[in-house]
C-alpha cells in the first residue's frame, strides 16, 4: 500500500477511537509523514471512492456514519463555549504562587465537547515548587465545589521548569502536546515548545498554536508568597506535600476506586511532574489503536 494512503487511515483510525470525524485539512496536518498536497488530495479521493474513507460534506471518516458529524458539530459549539471560560480560568489561575503557565488539555483542546466535558488544564510550576503550587491550586478547587464550578478547575497535569520535555514519547502524547491551547505564559511555553520537538517525528505537519497565549501578569502579592517559601524551608514543605499526595493517591489505586467518568483512579508523581497514571488509559488507548489501524489495513490490502 501506498505511504501516503497508510497515513490517511493511521491519522483515521486514531480520531476515530473518539468518534472525530476530520476534514481535509486537519487529515493532513495529522499525518504522520510529509507528503505533497497533491498527493495527498489524490490518495484521499481514491480512498473514499473504493469506500476506505466516507466523506460527508467536508468531514471524513472511517465510519459509514453520519450522525458522527452532527455529534462532532454539536460538539464544536459547546467547546466554543467553554474555551471562552477556560480564557477566564487560565487568567485567574496564573495568579496563584509559582504558576508559570496555564493551557487547555484534554478533548476541548481538540475543539470538541459534551454536556458532560471538563475544563482541563496542563499547568507549568517553578522549578521545586510544583508540589506547593499544586496543593494551593486544589485547595481552591474544593472550594469550587460550594458552587458547582469543579468541573471548570480540572488540573490533572502538572510539570515543572526543571523538566519540560514530555517522557512518554508516542501518537498519543505527540497529539496531545500539538493540540494543547496555552491560555497563559507565552514565555514558558516557547520554552516547552523547545523541549518537545520530538513529537515532529510523529506529527511533522503540526505544532502548537502559540497565537492564544498571553504573558503572565505580575502580581505584587503572588511574588510575595513566593519569597516565603523560596528558602530551604519551602524545599522541605514541597517535599512533604509531594510524599503526601503520592501516598493518597497510592492508596486510592490499592483499593481500585474510580473516578466520576468510572476510570480507574492513579496518579505517577516524582519532583518534577504529577499526572494521571499512563497505564490506566495511555496504554490501552495505544493497544486499541493498533488494533483498529491493523484492521483498516488489512481492509484496504484485501
Amino acid at each position: 500500500m501506498p505511504e501516503i494512503k497508510e497515513n490517511i487511515l493511521a491519522t483515521l483510525a486514531y480520531f476515530d477511537l473518539f468518534k472525530y470525524p476530520l476534514t481535509s485539512v486537519e487529515i493532513y496536518s495529522f499525518l504522520k509523514n510529509k507528503h505533497a498536497q497533491k498527493d495527498f488530495d489524490h490518495a484521499l479521493t481514491l480512498l473514499c471512492v473504493h469506500e476506505r474513507v466516507y466523506r460527508f460534506n467536508e468531514l471524513y471518516s472511517l465510519s459509514n456514519d453520519q450522525s458522527l458529524t452532527i455529534r462532532r458539530y454539536k460538539g464544536n459549539t459547546k467547546a466554543a463555549d467553554l474555551i471562552k471560560i477556560a480564557g477566564k480560568v487560565g487568567s485567574f489561575l496564573i495568579r496563584f504562587p509559582y504558576v508559570r503557565g496555564v493551557a487547555v488539555s484534554g478533548s476541548l483542546s481538540k475543539n470538541y465537547a459534551d454536556e458532560n466535558s471538563d475544563i482541563d488544564l496542563f499547568i507549568i510550576t517553578a522549578k521545586n515548587r510544583l508540589w506547593i503550587a499544586r496543593t494551593l491550586m486544589h485547595a481552591f478547587k474544593k472550594l469550587t465545589f460550594l458552587v458547582n464550578r469543579q468541573d471548570y478547575f480540572c488540573m490533572n497535569y502538572y510539570i515543572d521548569e526543571q523538566q519540560l520535555e514530555i517522557i512518554e514519547k508516542s501518537t498519543y502524547t505527540a497529539i496531545e502536546i500539538v493540540t494543547l491551547i496555552p491560555l497563559r505564559g507565552s514565555g514558558i511555553f516557547e520554552k516547552f515548545c523547545a523541549a518537545n520537538t520530538w513529537t515532529e517525528q510523529y506529527l511533522p505537519n503540526k505544532v502548537m498554536d502559540l497565537s492564544p497565549v498571553q504573558p503572565a501578569p505580575d502580581s505584587y502579592f503572588k511574588g510575595l508568597m513566593e519569597s516565603l517559601f523560596n528558602n530551604a524551608a519551602g524545599d522541605g514543605i514541597d517535599n512533604l506535600l509531594m510524599s503526601i499526595t503520592a501516598g493518597r493517591w497510592l492508596k486510592k489505586t490499592q483499593k481500585n476506586k474510580l473516578n466520576a467518568k468510572g476510570k480507574t483512579m492513579g496518579l505517577d508523581v516524582n519532583k518534577h511532574y504529577a499526572k494521571p497514571d499512563p497505564k490506566n488509559f495511555q496504554q490501552p488507548l495505544l493497544k486499541e489503536y493498533d488494533y483498529k489501524l491493523n484492521y483498516f489495513l488489512t481492509k484496504e490490502m484485501m
